[in-house]
């Protein structure tokens, strides 16, 4: 049996794959049983390149066309290999898991400048629009939904999610709500219009914020919700709230000291945050060298002790957690199916290539947040112990009244 072979039956269980080499050499690797699939290597170079450094090579191999699944899909393979090692079940501790990892020094070398944090968003997010409309609900939002049922749709759970972040900043008719990393400006908007107060959106991506300011041009609101081009580290005065969705990521982990001492100074003496963002079961890991080169550079994902460890020193309250364990894995499929779906259209503006890579960065997705050591955090900050009631009814109230309403 090959190396990779030997790897990959170390790894398999209840599972088989069938190993196609370039030569027409055929092996068949794992314990047997549960869903059995066929992969080939077109070039004789991709087993050991997968060998050397498979965090990396898996994802860019099937980019590049050098793996092809032969009767099922990229999803199909790594739910094959990433159910065998749950995290639940001491998943990813395995020596191959951990090759390629961005490790020691270097994670603490990635430190992100307001300059290189603002290069690292428009490799993401200043894609084309239309990219976005293809696979986004109606209103852009391109974080965690939450699915309150199993019959609601993408575009529902969105929503949902909206009214579940805005009951929990507990809005006061006549506060300033400060949106940190605002994206196309869904959220604001809408914590504009369940509440009437005025918002501050700001954002490092400069398609995101033109398509944001013409949104509330055409709501006829461009005086009460308001976006910015500027770094969180730089934006002066105070906000009765501050809200921050899939922003987080992106901080950085040499930075996260600096973000809550930006978010002590913004916000006010009786303020209130949530602080929405993926995060690690567990300790923190390595960022996936895949993920950080061609999807997101920069990022990384936090854990809940490492975000308490940060605020702490800045004495704010964690005044409400809620762990999102299967809402970011709902979310991930319903991408990938409007992305299958709309194949065509994303290969005309880009190239099949670029398909398969955005295929293989959800399906990845997918599996950490079922069975890898992925979920959300949604963290509720304040300064004062008393500037929230002391039950959470407030919460569930509101929620449910703010889903009557849009």
């Amino acid at each position: 049996m090959s190396l990779i072979g030997k790897l990959a039956h170390g790894l398999l269980k209840d599972a088989r794959l069938k190993l196609i080499m370039a030569d027409g050499r055929e092996e068949v690797v794992g314990t047997g049983g549960g869903r059995e699939l066929a992969i080939r290597f077109t070039d004789k170079k991709v087993p050991f390149d997968l060998a050397r450094n498979p965090r990396l090579m898996l994802g860019e191999a099937f980019m590049d066309g050098r793996i092809v699944i032969e009767d099922g899909t990229i999803l199909d393979l790594l739910e094959i290999m990433q159910k065998s090692n749950r995290w639940e079940e001491g998943g990813g501790k395995k020596r191959f898991f951990k090759k390629g990892k961005i490790t020691g020094v270097k994670r603490w070398m990635r430190r992100n400048n307001p300059v290189k944090s603002k290069d690292n968003v428009a490799h993401h997010y200043d894609l084309s629009d239309e990219l976005y409309d293809l696979f986004l609900d109606p209103n852009r939002q391109y974080s965690c939904s939450y699915f309150t049922g199993d019959d609601k749709d993408l575009a529902a759970s969105q929503r949902d999610k909206l009214a579940h972040i805005a009951a929990k900043l507990y809005l006061r008719e006549g506060d300033h709500v400060l949106d940190i990393g605002s994206g196309w400006g869904g959220l604001a908007l809408y914590i504009h219009r369940v509440s009437g107060c005025r918002v501050t959106g700001i954002t490092l991506s400069e398609e995101q914020l033109k398509y944001a300011r013409a949104w509330a041009e055409r709501e006829g609101v461009a005086d009460k919700v308001q976006f910015q081009l500027i770094d969180y580290r730089k934006l002066e005065g105070q906000f009765d709230r501050i809200v921050s969705v899939g922003m987080f990521e992106h901080v950085g982990a040499a930075h996260y000291d600096e973000f809550y001492a930006a978010v002590k100074r913004l916000m006010k003496p009786d303020g209130v945050m949530l602080l929405h963002t993926i995060g690690k079961l567990g300790g923190a890991g390595a960022p996936d060298p895949f993920t950080d080169k061609w999807i997101f550079p920069g990022y990384h994902i936090p854990s809940l002790s490492q975000m308490c460890a940060a605020s702490e020193p800045h004495r704010l309250i964690a005044s409400d957690v809620e762990t999102l364990r299967l809402h970011y894995a709902h979310t991930l499929r319903s991408w990938l199916q409007n992305v299958e779906a709309k194949k065509a259209e994303i290969v005309a503006l880009y190239d099949e290539r670029f398909y398969r890579m955005w295929t293989f960065y959800l399906a990845g997705g997918i599996v950490m947040f079922e069975y890898g050591a992925a979920c959300n955090y949604q963290v509720q900050y304040i300064r004062d112990r008393r500037a929230l009631p002391i039950t959470r009814d407030y919460m569930l109230e509101t929620e449910a009244r703010y889903r009557a309403m849009v």
